[in-house]
């Protein structure tokens, strides 16, 4: 595999000024839909575009400003969708659980938020705040966190009134502290469906204005071209989720690899943007620390520069629930649901998930700590759970 991330130009890792007010992003209509060919020479291996089988838009959603600037896109794209009479979709069941997760996960609805998505709720340690700008994800992550999580089929379902969404954050900014902050990807990857939606860029600009707050979103893909050019004014730390490879090849189907992620995430922090490495999910599997340490090395040569960076540290965990809905997704998966060698983690509502033992959590926080302070200092660890 390919170790040399140095083919992009070298600029400085200084952020805009982030209290720069004068330097407005105009509201522009959908931009040209690129192709989001990697830059030459990126190493790696580049997440396919998505095309899903299935496109519909409600009527409200086709009515929207938004809504019509995601018509442009899929007409530029050439990819067919279907505008419905009502604000209902249609049946996107299968005969089995199989084919009803097939179907879905071909399947891209374009609705209008509910009211209740504009009731922002807190999300620690994460962000103060988190907003959707799609709910559901193309990939084919085996621990997927959001299975149990979302009620119905799989479906990926992103936002047309986008502009209420983000007017409404303004509402949440505190202005007696020096910044509030906002994860956008608590049910979604935002840049694996921001070829289909643009609402990523235009969740990016919007925040560029808002000198007292802060973006923050993750993921899985490496199709950063897009964003690479936006008057961000320092506003939006991208995170990239990243794992040991044996994580990577086995259980993170449709993704990018890891060389084209670290590869993704060097050009996002030479154009300026805070960054973050979401290490997760971080699993005690055979030769752990050798595999981690590879990663850990990898991205030290990624970025080889000045940069704003931060870390967090995920473990995996589950629920009963979860368990069985991925099982029925993935019956050949390789990931570990024993629930014998974990610990039972109960809330505050009396359900449970699994989680490793405190055994093993103490060696994986002290070992990632240690790694990570070795080889960055200028990194800051947010927390680990």
């Amino acid at each position: 595999m390919p170790r040399q991330l140095k083919d992009a130009p070298h600029i400085s890792g200084r952020l805009p000024d982030t209290h720069d007010s004068s330097d407005a992003v105009p509201q522009s209509a959908a931009p040209p839909v690129s192709t989001f060919a990697p830059a030459p020479g990126a190493p790696g291996r580049s997440a396919r575009l998505w095309k899903p089988r299935h496109i519909y838009f409600t009527a409200a959603a086709h009515a929207e400003e938004h809504g019509r600037r995601i018509a442009d896109r899929l007409d530029q794209l050439r990819l067919p969708y279907e505008v419905l009479s009502a604000n209902r979709l249609p049946k996107l069941g299968g005969s089995t659980v199989r084919e009803t997760y097939q179907k879905a996960k071909n399947t891209l609805a374009i609705v209008t938020a509910p009211p209740s998505a504009l009731k922002l709720t807190p999300i620690p340690p994460s962000a103060d705040w988190q907003f959707h700008l799609a709910k559901g994800c193309p990939a084919h992550c085996q621990y997927c966190y959001l299975a149990g999580s979302l009620p119905g089929a799989p479906v990926t379902r992103t936002y047309a009134n986008l502009e209420a969404i983000l007017e409404n954050n303004a509402n949440y900014i505190d202005p007696h502290r020096a910044l509030t902050t906002f994860e956008a990807s608590c049910y979604t990857d935002p840049l694996g469906i921001e070829h289909l939606t643009g609402s990523l860029s235009r969740a990016i600009e919007w925040f560029g204005q808002q000198p007292e707050a802060r973006l923050r979103w993750v993921t899985k893909y490496d199709a950063v071209n897009p964003l690479l050019n936006l008057q961000h004014n320092g506003q939006t730390r991208c995170r990239i989720s990243l794992n040991a490879g044996w994580v990577t090849r086995r259980l993170e189907g449709g993704t990018a690899d890891l060389e084209a992620r670290l590869h993704a995430m060097r050009r996002l922090a030479q154009a300026g943007y805070r960054v973050g490495a979401v290490l997760a999910p971080l699993m005690p599997f055979e030769d752990w620390k050798t595999e981690y340490a590879d990663m850990l090395d990898r991205l030290r040569e990624a970025l080889d520069f000045p940069v704003d960076l931060t870390f967090e540290l995920i473990t995996h965990r589950f629920t009963p629930g979860s368990k069985e809905i991925l099982l029925d997704w993935y019956p050949n998966t390789s990931l570990d649901f024993n629930e014998e060698t974990r610990a039972k983690k109960r809330n505050k509502f009396g359900s449970h998930k699994f989680v490793y033992t405190r055994e093993q959590m103490d060696e994986l926080k002290g070992w990632f700590s240690a790694e990570i302070k070795a080889r960055f200092p200028e990194g800051e660890v947010l927390y680990f759970t």
